[in-house]
């Protein structure tokens, strides 16, 4: 629910107002109405006349007994002495006439708000997007998961609004130093649509249903500005003239013709599923260096067992779903950890190319699926694995394998999957996993097996999926994650997770300059230098910043 600053009769201008943060509590199922928290405000503060805003709005759970909602809330009042009320800084480049124009491409986050700021600093912007937009990327998904073709251009990875727009949109971060970039994407998203409590919830997300209009309300945004969107063109190669890259040359896709645009500046901001793309700079003598990154499973449960788990009851009252975070070091050394966690969400097939098979989570903003799914993967370190140097375009043909064998495996699109139980379990020569077909939902399968996978589940034994030392750390991580939290092994285990991040990162000057180059960028989960909506957003809007700079 979000809840705006309300002044009280009997408040005066805000000239002569004082300002105070008050801490709150309230039981979940206190938890009711703006007209309660405005009681408690009231009660907390003694004051008669305010106005509030939330701050901060957190779950505490650790009391089963007394679930909480957490708030931190400034109250402005003319009944206040003294205190300023915050003012949130903010991204305002100037508006002039700029110099040559820049083309972005890609549309997810990091080219989505490096193009919307680079329009209202005055440039001419052109975004490339090889998918569709995301209406018809939502057309060609329903229509794959109901029997028809894979398309290799508009799936869960590709397509506008990048893998996020399919996703449970979580907009929590952990990168630093980012207060005005974070501001500048959460404005720009409640304008698009987005409810108002992403700004203060400590875990915000927005939901793929809802995601979807907002991805087309900021494709509008940028219209207004001036930009340009070229859906069904992909990047194929960079067009360089005395050494200064000069345009960007792209395939039409879909009746779409091919051409060429010319670039003073020219951002990449592809996402990391775009391999081609990798190599086609790595051609360019674009340098990237391998990175460590993670690989594992999809887990997935019950969403009343983990409510169950977390909270002690099935059902609480004002809130949707309970959510997981679980990690754990193994004796190995290799750090194991939950990631993407969607509850009350579905498990999706996210491949990006024909001829591989990975898997993915998405829930919309209600959150109420029947079950709660996340990644469970171990932190790679490829040339520690390999025990010798590995080469960027090494890296991305092992991960591409591994994608290639689990369609091999599951001999299309169906998920390999097994019970969490049973992949706990030392492997043996006698193991009953072997390839059988798993339907969802069918009445052979116990309650372990029901999925919400679209495409159906093939048995498959996944101890023999990944190198050993990966599923001997997954072993030993589930089993800490068992004792964390209570029933989690009468989970199933889907694979595969390939792509929480990206295995190989581009090297960037302090300017964001891509090294070698005096006008090229890579940004986003495509340079490997952010990971989810928030980073990568503000990633793109840092090199934005930088072009900006760039240019006086």
């Amino acid at each position: 629910m979000a809840l705006k600053a309300i002044l009280l009769p009997g408040a005066k201008g805000r000239s002569a107002m004082g300002y105070k943060e008050y801490e709150l509590t309230m039981p979940v199922q206190a938890y009711e109405s703006e007209e309660k928290l405005r009681s408690l405000i009231q009660r907390k503060s003694k004051l008669g006349s305010f106005s509030y805003t939330i701050l901060k709005k957190s779950l505490d759970a650790r009391r089963k007994s007394r679930i909480e909602w957490r708030l931190r809330v400034g109250v402005v009042s003319p009944e206040l002495k003294g205190g300023e009320e915050p003012r949130p800084v903010r991204l305002n480049p100037e508006r002039r006439r700029r110099g040559a124009p820049v083309v972005v491409v890609g549309t997810g986050p990091a080219g989505i708000f490096a193009a919307l700021y680079l329009l209202r600093a005055g440039y001419e912007v052109t975004l490339l997007e090889r998918g569709d937009s995301v209406e018809g990327r939502r057309a060609a998904i329903q229509s794959f998961e109901s029997g028809g073709a894979f398309s290799s251009l508009n799936n869960y990875s590709f397509g506008e609004g990048g893998a996020g727009t399919f996703s449970d949109g979580k907009l929590s971060s952990r990168t630093k130093n980012i207060s005005a970039e974070r501001n500048f994407i959460f404005d720009a998203l409640v304008e698009a649509g987005a409810p108002e409590e992403i700004r203060y919830m400590t875990h915000p997300h927005v939901g793929s249903d809802v995601l979807f209009g907002v991805t087309q309300q900021l494709r509008a945004m940028i219209e207004a500005e001036g930009g340009r969107v070229l859906f069904r063109r992909q990047a194929n190669d960079l067009v360089i003239k005395a050494g200064r890259v000069t345009g960007v040359k792209f395939l039409g896709r879909d009746g779409m013709a091919g051409g060429a645009l010319d670039a003073g500046r020219l951002l990449f901001a592809c996402g990391h599923s775009a391999h081609e793309t990798y190599r086609m700079l790595l051609r360019r003598g674009v340098p990237f260096r391998v990175k460590n990154s993670a690989i594992g499973f999809r887990a997935e449960h019950p969403q009343e067992l983990i409510n169950e788990a977390q909270w002690g009851q099935a059902h609480l009252p004002g809130v949707k779903a309970a959510e997981y975070r679980l990690t754990a070091q193994t004796s190995s050394g290799l750090g194991v950890y939950s990631f993407c966690m969607c509850p009350g969400g579905v498990v999706v097939p996210a491949a990006a190319y024909a001829g591989t098979n990975i898997v993915n989570g998405m829930s919309n903003y209600a959150r109420d699926g029947r079950f709660a799914n996340a990644a469970v993967v171990v932190g790679l370190n490829l040339p520690e694995l390999l025990g010798r140097e590995v080469e960027a375009a090494e890296a991305l043909d092992w991960v591409t394998e591994r994608e290639h064998f689990f369609y091999q495996t599951a001999a299309g699109y169906r998920a390999p999957a097994m019970p969490i139980r049973e992949f706990m379990k030392p492997s043996s020569a006698g193991s009953a996993f072997a390839g059988k077909g798993m339907q969802q939902g069918s009445e052979r399968s116990a309650a372990e097996y029901q999925s919400s996978y679209p495409l159906g589940l093939v048995e498959t034994d996944l101890r023999e999926s990944l190198p050993a030392p990966i599923i001997g750390a997954l072993q030993e991580g589930l089993a800490e994650f068992v004792r964390k939290l209570g029933g989690y092994e009468n989970g199933l285990l889907l694979g595969l997770e390939s792509k929480s991040s990206a295995p190989i990162q581009v090297e960037r000057d302090p300017a964001h300059l891509t090294a070698g180059y005096s006008n090229l960028y890579v940004a986003g989960e495509g340079g490997g230098w952010s990971g989810g909506i928030v980073s990568s957003a503000a990633d793109g809007l840092r090199v934005a910043q930088a072009i900006v700079a760039a240019d006086g």
